[in-house]
């Protein structure tokens, strides 16, 4: 892992390759490049990414609009960095030996909405009953979901009635989606007895327990 300040002659040959006039340690900046009466080009070195480099790096926007981040090493999680880094309006350098390579320019977030994501969330929303989940919780306990919802009251209304048909359970008017969760079945929980007719199977039978009915 190079030093800090081994990284500043790769950048400094980067920034001086493209016209810029570059010096170090510039009222607190580490490098900063100046090219004519275009805005500056600031870089904040370290030897790895951390949040103290991006922390860093916001700062520097209040200068100009052109900062980027340089690391000695490329990041585990590189598809996240750059990501971060787009979002903020931040450059991203790695340099490796004697080169430094833009990973990314800065530039003016703006981000793509995603329709079809953001329908899923307000229809999950909309479709769960109560609040069953506590935010934050450890993904290890299986989350209570509309999907799950719907299931267990279709395994309520099959525990208590015995084998029933789709067209009964969508009737009940608490199961709307019985055909799709019968047929696919996701937690095991049914079993098809005949054409159309569908009982609680032993693990639904337990699933249907492990549960609270409240939450339903």
């Amino acid at each position: 892992m190079p030093l800090e300040s081994d990284l500043y002659a790769p950048v400094k040959a980067l920034l001086e390759g493209q016209g810029y006039v570059v010096k170090g340690e510039v009222r607190g900046c580490d490098v900063v490049g100046v090219r004519g009466a275009e805005p500056p080009v600031v870089v904040e070195l370290k030897r790895a990414f951390g949040l103290g480099l991006v922390l860093q790096g916001v700062d520097r926007l209040a200068l100009t609009d052109l900062v980027y981040l340089a690391v000695g090493a490329w990041p585990k999680q590189m598809k996240n960095v750059r990501k971060l880094c787009r979002r903020l309006g931040l450059g991203f350098i790695v340099v490796a030996g004697t080169k430094a390579d833009v990973v990314l320019d800065p530039a003016p977030y703006k981000p793509r909405p995603n329709k079809r994501k953001a329908g899923r969330m307000l229809g999950e929303h909309a479709r769960r009953v109560g609040d069953p989940n506590l935010g934050g919780q450890a993904m290890r306990a299986p989350l209570m979901t509309a999907y799950r919802q719907e299931a267990l009251r279709c395994a309520a209304l099959l525990a208590a009635n015995g084998p029933m048909k789709v067209a009964a359970l969508r009737a009940s008017g608490e199961v709307p989606k019985a055909a799709r969760i019968l047929q696919d079945d996701v937690y095991g929980w049914f079993e098809r007895v005949e054409r159309g007719v569908y009982g609680l199977s032993p693990k639904g039978k337990l699933g249907l327990a492990s549960f609270d009915r409240k939450t339903a």
